[in-house]
């Protein structure tokens, strides 16, 4: 069973950059129809006016909604059953993520992560769905991240909302089964976009090893070949799928102890992987390091 991608209506969320913006690039080749999503319409409307000179025939509406807010996802939803536009494939690709200690976290940013992150794939989920089911053919497609399957200290909150998103998509799997409605979950690593400077993660996503990191359409590209095969969840990139399959049969305790150093440098710029003081063969003790720590 494939997603009605061909000759369908997609609506694509975050399609102004990143790899919505690749999906939608590849994903117009095929679609009847694209809806795109995103806060910044400038970047919409430049996507739309490529799309159309390379595909004239293609439906294209542009639709500024920022996911903050659930009451601009109503108006999105309202505008678009006005407009008599059905839904044939969701992808929910807009992410918000934040590289901060929790606690130095404003509630203004977490509340805004859990509004992008997950309310409103919820909220656009349970509004489009149960038509899919009624067609008895439609897609769901998730795009959350490596962070779903493990423990990310800077990242507590982008980390849990990503293992909701992964709870969430696999048991909606297993309730569609049999119905026509596609659901896959596409879980990316190191991706070359926007997100490492918007999140403050710039510095560590610059020490992943090269061979480690895939293009925005590299990454799009093999998310729409899962997805057109059902699988239940795609690792884009062939060095970071093996790792993440092997990570798989780690136990809990491992990835605990994976995340410690990442941990304490960021809480007190020191890391226990860090080689001693040249000197002293100790390690320097920071300002605000509790002693013994």
């Amino acid at each position: 069973m494939r997603p009605p991608i061909d000759s369908g209506t997609v609506l694509i969320t975050g399609a102004s950059s990143g790899i919505g913006r690749e999906l939608a690039r590849q994903l117009a080749r095929r679609a009847r129809t694209l809806v795109l999503v995103a806060r910044r319409e400038e970047r919409l409307e430049a996507l739309r006016d490529e799309l159309h000179a390379r595909n004239p025939t293609l439906g294209i509406l542009v639709e500024r909604c920022d996911l903050v807010h659930p009451d601009e996802v109503d108006s999105l939803l309202d505008s678009l059953y006005r407009h008599l536009v059905r839904v044939d494939v969701l992808v929910n690709n807009a992410g918000l993520g934040d590289y901060s200690l929790y606690e130095q976290e404003s509630w203004s940013r977490i509340h805004q992560m859990l509004q992008v992150n997950v309310t409103a794939p919820l909220l656009l989920t349970h509004r489009l769905l149960r038509l899919m089911v009624e067609r008895k053919r439609g897609g769901i497609l998730n795009i959350s991240c490596g962070g779903a399957r493990a423990f990310v200290p800077g990242l507590a909150v982008y980390s849990a909302t990503k293992h909701f998103l992964d709870g969430f998509t696999e048991s909606l799997r297993l309730e569609l089964r049999g119905t026509g409605v596609v659901v896959t979950q596409v879980a990316p690593g190191p991706v070359d976009t926007e997100f490492s400077e918007v999140a403050g993660t710039g510095e560590r996503a610059g020490r992943v090893p090269a061979w480690m990191r895939i293009s925005p359409a590299q990454c799009a590209r093999e998310a729409i070949e899962g997805f057109d095969r059902a699988q239940p969840l795609v690792y884009p990139g062939f060095a970071y799928r093996w790792m993440m399959r092997l990570s798989s049969l780690m136990p809990r305790g491992m990835h605990r102890a994976a995340g410690l150093p990442g941990a304490r440098k960021l809480r007190y710029g020191t890391s226990l992987l860090e080689p001693a003081h040249p000197d002293t063969g100790r390690r320097v003790l920071l300002a605000g390091e509790p002693e013994g720590a």
